[in-house]
This record gives C-alpha cells, sequence and structure tokens, in this order.
C-alpha cells in the first residue's frame, strides 16, 4: 500500500504538523508493504530527507518560510503520477482540493486530517462574524472525503456539528525514545545565567497570536523571582527581562527534548488547541504540564500530570503555577510519562491509522463503511 500525505505546513518553522508526518514516515518504513511519500511545497530544487517531495511554490511574504501553491492543477498531476492507494491532506487550502482531484481520478480513498480548528481560528483575528463563512467552506470540503480524522474529541464534536459526517478520533503520539526523562540536563540553568534555585518552565513552539505567549508573560511576571519562563520559538537569543528568555525555534528533537526534560514544567496559555502535541513531548520527558481549559487541552492534562487554568486569565493562570509547585512535581511528572506510554506513542497510534487506511482501501471499490465501523480496531 502507497500512502501519500500532502499538506503546506510544511516549512523550517512548521510545528506539530510536520512533527507528525516525519515520525509518520519513520514508523511507516518499518511496515512490510507499506511505502509513503510526502509531497510538500518547496523551492524544488533540494528535497529535504528522502521520501520528500518538493513541488515549487512562491514563498509567502513575511511567512516564516511558508509556501503556497498558485492552483490546483499541476499538484493534483503530481499526486496522481505516484500512484498511490490513498493519499492524506493535512490542510483545507489549495492541496486538500488538488488531493480530492488527484483520488478521484485515480479512483482511491482520500482521507483528511484536521489539524486546526479553521473557523475559531480566523474568528478570533478577523471577527467571529466570519464564522459562519467559514464553516460552510469547511462543511463543503469535507462532504468530498472518504474519512474525516480528527486528533481530539472536542474538534471531532466541531466537526460533527457542522454536519460532516465520517468523522473519526485519530489521536497524535509521541517518540518516546526520542522524548525520554533521560534527556534531563541540570547544567541548563547555568547555561541560562541562571541561579540553581530558579523555578524554570518552558514554553515551545510558534509565537503566534492564537499562542496567548503574552499571556504566559504576564503570568511569570506577577509571580517573580524566583520564577522564570524560557520561551522556545523566536528568532534569536536574548534574555527579555530579569524573568524571560527566549531561544530560537527548535526543530531538531534531540535539542528540544534537552530542554523541556530539563526545566521544572511546560506552560501553554493558548486556547484554540485541536490537540496539543507539546504537551505530550513534556509528558513524555516526565515533566508536567500547565494548560488553559479551552479546546483539546483537557483531553490531556488534568491535575494528574500538571495542572488547568482559566482561559485568557493572568492571574489563574500564575495561580496554577504556584499549586503545581505546592505539590510534588516529580510524582506529577512520573504520572506524566506514564499516561504518554500507556496511550500516546507512535508505535499504539499509528498502527490504528494504518489500520484504518487498509479498511478504507479493501472496501473502496465495494460497500463503504461508516465511521463507526472505521473505529478502534
Amino acid at each position: 500500500m502507497h500512502i501519500v500525505d500532502t499538506t503546506l505546513f510544511f516549512a523550517p518553522h512548521s510545528g506539530g504538523v510536520k512533527r507528525y508526518l516525519l515520525s509518520k514516515q519513520d514508523f511507516l518504513a518499518t511496515q512490510s508493504g507499506v511505502k509513503h511519500t510526502i509531497v510538500v511545497p518547496g523551492s524544488g530544487r533540494t528535497p529535504p530527507r528522502a521520501g520528500v517531495v518538493e513541488l515549487p511554490s512562491p514563498q509567502i511574504p513575511f511567512g516564516n518560510g511558508y509556501r503556497f501553491p498558485i492552483g490546483t492543477r499541476l499538484w493534483a498531476d503530481a499526486l496522481a503520477a505516484l500512484g498511490p492507494d490513498v493519499i492524506e491532506a493535512g490542510d483545507p487550502y489549495h492541496v486538500a482540493w488538488a488531493a480530492l482531484r488527484a483520488a478521484d481520478r485515480l479512483g482511491v480513498p482520500a482521507v483528511a486530517f484536521v489539524h486546526s480548528d479553521l473557523s475559531r481560528l480566523i474568528g478570533a483575528r478577523l471577527g467571529v462574524w466570519v464564522r459562519a463563512g467559514v464553516d460552510a467552506y469547511l462543511r463543503e470540503l469535507y462532504r468530498h472525503f472518504d474519512l474525516v480524522m480528527a486528533p481530539s474529541q472536542a474538534l471531532a464534536t466541531r466537526l460533527q456539528a457542522l454536519g460532516i459526517e465520517n468523522v473519526v478520533v485519530q489521536a497524535l503520539g509521541v517518540d518516546t525514545a526520542l522524548f525520554h526523562p533521560s534527556r534531563h540536563d541540570p547544567s541548563l540553568r547555568a547555561e541560562l545565567g541562571l541561579p540553581d534555585d530558579t523555578r524554570l518552565l518552558i514554553y515551545a513552539g510558534r509565537i503566534s497570536v492564537e499562542k496567548r505567549v503574552p499571556l504566559i508573560r504576564c503570568a511569570v511576571e506577577r509571580l517573580g523571582p524566583p520564577y522564570h519562563l524560557l520561551v522556545v520559538g523566536g528568532n534569536e537569543r536574548r534574555r527579555l527581562s530579569p524573568r524571560l528568555t527566549l531561544l530560537p525555534y527548535e526543530q531538531d528533537g534531540v535539542r528540544l527534548s534537552r530542554l523541556l526534560a530539563s526545566c521544572d514544567a511546560l506552560i501553554h496559555a493558548g486556547e484554540h488547541e485541536t490537540f496539543g502535541l507539546v504537551f505530550l513531548e513534556a509528558m513524555a520527558c516526565g515533566r508536567p504540564v500547565i494548560g488553559v481549559r479551552s479546546g483539546a487541552v483537557g483531553e490531556i492534562v488534568d491535575a494528574k500530570v500538571g495542572a488547568i487554568a482559566r482561559p485568557g486569565d493572568p492571574a489563574s493562570l500564575a495561580e496554577a503555577v504556584r499549586a503545581l509547585y505546592r505539590g510534588d512535581i516529580e510524582q506529577l511528572g512520573r504520572q506524566a510519562r506514564e499516561r504518554v506510554e500507556q496511550r500516546y506513542c507512535w508505535q499504539r497510534t499509528l498502527t490504528q491509522q494504518l489500520a484504518r487506511y487498509a479498511r478504507l482501501v479493501r472496501h473502496r471499490g465495494g460497500v463503504f463503511e461508516t465511521a463507526a465501523a472505521l473505529g478502534d480496531s
């Protein structure tokens, strides 16, 4: 079986979608009879690695390296030329329509993986009045796919409320060997020029409006010494205040796992998380996590692995941090690691996904299975 993934979310500073695709490629390389190809926009000159096909696409101005195809016809031609047995589209833009066009031409299943709540993201930036139009667009797009995957029940419920059928929850995962408590480095505080008794929190990811990094900064500034926030997601390394250090965005998993494992806890204030892969990466490193009660965060974070705050409230976020330190952080970290091992290792989640692909391919020419039938094996 040849599986082809295609997405626009594959750039030097890409986050969870790129990590998902590369982890998936590594996993599928170990499966007998399975071939995997990732098709993404790029310069068309130097593919980032074997199994990744770059299609020439212009860069988006001030877009942090992201590229956007001009049209769908050539993209669909390239997808069809690969001869896949199933095509997965990882974004709701041009690429998704190209995937549908190629799948229809070949008579193979088309799968959509919905990584973000586009309606709420755009509504938060442009106003709630645009959400109805975005919802109508998503309803029209996703009704053409044979299967729609959502990484969390929260997002699956949102999609079903729009009238989108054949939605299943397909959790993402984490490399539990790469993200591991053994990555802890006690020299990190000294490297950052911080005292040994610093209570060190980390945020790792894109610094964008929806991630609410200024809110985290406000909470940590409110906490005062000995608390310090390490933000991994900038373009340079510098100390922004006595309470905040900025490091460049970290794409390398080994270096990121060292940073996560060497801090006390991960803190995140995004309100539109559809899964929260970085939460799992920190938990796999044996660290507790702090999030806000919104989106899919509540499906991962609870009092057994960290703390939850009210959305948009720096005082509540600061109190969640204090509560974490009043408890046994190391015990929370051990429980976080156990939860990831039991529920979210890539071996488990991707094995489930591969079985779903196989059933789609097997039944594409016959009686189509409903979303319920395409659930857990």
